[in-house]
């Protein structure tokens, strides 16, 4: 049985996007609380994008070296399932605000092309020892700027033995999905540019034509 790769939309901002990832078979949705991203949202606007979402649907929110208060004050309002956090982190700093607002949390990890395969291995077994609030990696393509860059890395620095539990993004788009899956066979991708037609703006066909590219890799036999 082969298996179904999970699709995260992120950099949500309206509501009519929301509906489209949803009706188009998204697993989980993001929501962006770096006020310097074009795709910000502030926590009032969040709790209102995610009022519809069905059951099963997990809501992540992108931190950029956010404070503890910073992520109190989005969760008083905003029902968040998963904090992700995109900034400088350490693994420590991720695992205290974690527990303090009890939501496990993804960890998302800049690959460059300096970065080698031993030290994605290391990162992953480095936040793994922070508990059981530990959700996995996302990993996206090292830029001087937080956040998406739309490009894409090379996706061979990821270890095989790791790839089954990590996220894949940077640069994916309906025109590379399949052929990034199929090589990678990660346990989830995740898109924010590669569906838009402007920046936090997104495009219902273009998150149905990459959700369709994604399902089709899962039917190719390794």
């Amino acid at each position: 049985m082969n298996h179904r790769t999970r699709i995260k939309i992120c950099g949500l901002t309206r509501d009519e996007d929301v509906a489209a990832a949803i009706s188009a078979g998204a697993d989980a949705i993001g929501l962006v609380f770096y006020p310097p991203s074009p795709r910000y949202v502030t926590a009032t606007q969040a709790a209102m994008l995610l009022r519809h979402v069905p059951p099963f649907i997990t809501t992540v929110g992108l931190f950029v070296n956010a404070t503890l208060a910073e992520v109190e004050q989005v969760l008083r309002v905003v029902p968040l399932s998963l904090l992700q956090f995109h900034g400088d982190e350490t693994p420590e700093q991720c695992a205290e605000i974690a527990a303090a607002v009890n939501r496990p949390y993804l960890r998302a990890i800049r690959v460059g092309a300096k970065t080698i395969a031993e030290d994605l291995l290391k990162c992953e077994q480095s936040y793994r020892a922070t508990g059981n609030l530990y959700s996995g990696l996302l990993f996206d393509t090292l830029a001087d700027s937080y956040g998406g860059t739309g490009k894409v890395f090379d996706w061979s620095l990821i270890p095989e033995e790791l790839a089954p539990r990590v996220v894949l993004s940077g640069g994916l788009s309906a025109h590379n999905a399949t052929e990034a899956v199929v090589r990678v066979r990660p346990f989830a991708v995740d898109v924010s540019s590669g569906v838009e037609v402007a920046k936090g703006i997104k495009d219902a066909a273009s998150i149905t034509h990459f959700i369709a590219a994604v399902r089709l890799a899962d039917t190719i036999q390794a």
